[in-house]
């Protein structure tokens, strides 16, 4: 199959995007942040993306009925790969207005074009202007024949006639089948910072805690509890030398890969919820993880993350920020040893 991109619509209103090769095929929900809901491995016919078990929530039937941002973005979540900005984590004030929980922009809808459609390769590019915030975002999606890897170049702007500060990363969260016990982490991370807030349920984590990755002492986090083991936590990978991990599910034997310029996203978020939170949302339910290249931790919000790290974005009047990412399906039963700027996958 040569590369190819369509407008699709998923349950009765909800606009997305297709886009696929020979080797790949991702579903971007127009309506709804231009989250990529889905990313197939053809090969394998699998989705390696997390699905929630309250579904795909339309926004023509009741998309923001929750009074607060937290229980509405989570309500509207229906797991895939959204982009947080200009806020990531609990809602906050900033310039006057409540910046709502992991930011506008994976609640707003895109606009898109196709930049090329051919049989050799495919280029969409998404757009959107806030309403809240002074920022537009645009994304270009690529992807070439018979190649397993999605290039990604995500561009912000700030229109103000102002300084601008931000929080900016993606969120992709990985779910069974493809997600399981057989499943390994590498990453050239050197530590992990356990979040100074989070309690959980079943969380190993002291609080506020630098660990050398992979850390030490009978827990190993490179490898995936099953899910009738429970575990919540939430940290942050720091002191990348390049930016970059995979996730190999040893016993499919196939994996999928990230790389990101570590320039502008330093860190990347880690987060387990594997059968373990009671209560709302995830009710000891949902078995999944998500490891989040980003610019600023902890994931407070913005005015946490100024207070505390000055991790921080701030883009002058007419200023613009680029990150480049690479998203790369890859055969393996080992893991990986190195991935680079391009996507090119160095086994063990």
């Amino acid at each position: 199959m040569a590369c190819h991109a369509r407008e699709v619509v998923l349950g009765r209103t909800m606009r997305a995007l297709s886009i696929e090769n020979d080797l790949m095929s991702a579903m971007l929900l127009l309506d709804k942040g231009a989250d990529i809901y889905s990313l197939t491995y053809k090969p394998r016919d699998t989705d390696v993306l997390w699905k929630s078990p309250w579904g795909l929530k339309e926004a023509a039937r009741g998309f923001d009925s929750a009074g607060d941002s937290l229980t509405a973005w989570l309500e509207a979540y229906a797991g895939g790969w959204q982009v947080l900005f200009p806020n990531g984590g609990f809602a906050n004030e900033y310039k006057g207005v409540e910046l709502g929980y992991h930011g506008e922009a994976s609640m707003k809808a895109w606009d898109y074009e196709i930049i090329c459609d051919g049989a050799a390769s495919l280029e969409v590019k998404l757009s959107v202007r806030l309403s809240r915030s002074p920022y537009s975002l645009e994304r270009w999606m690529r992807l070439e024949d018979g190649s397993p890897i999605l290039q990604i170049r995500e561009r912000i702007t700030n229109h103000a006639g102002e300084a601008m500060d931000c929080m900016w990363s993606h969120h992709p969260a990985y779910g069974a089948p493809f997600l399981s016990e057989h499943c390994v982490i590498d990453t050239d991370a050197r530590s992990l910072l356990s979040d100074d807030g989070y309690l959980g349920a079943n969380n190993p984590l002291a609080q506020g805690v630098e660990y050398t990755w992979p850390l030490s002492g009978g827990l190993d986090l490179t490898a995936i509890p099953a899910p009738d083991q429970p575990r919540d936590l939430l940290g942050y990978l720091k002191d990348f030398e390049t930016g970059w991990y995979s996730i190999t599910n040893r016993q499919l034997g196939f994996g999928i890969g990230f790389s990101w310029d570590k320039e502008v996203f330093p860190y990347a978020w880690f987060w387990q919820e594997l059968n373990s939170s009671p209560g709302f949302p995830f009710y000891k339910c949902s078995y999944v993880i998500a490891i989040e290249p980003a610019s600023s931790i902890p994931g407070q919000g913005l005015t946490a993350v100024m207070e505390k790290t000055g991790s921080h974005l701030t883009l002058q009047p007419g200023e613009s920020r680029e990150v480049e990412m690479s998203v790369v399906f890859y055969e393996s039963k080992t893991g990986v040893e190195h991935i680079d700027g391009a996507g090119n996958v160095r086994s063990k």
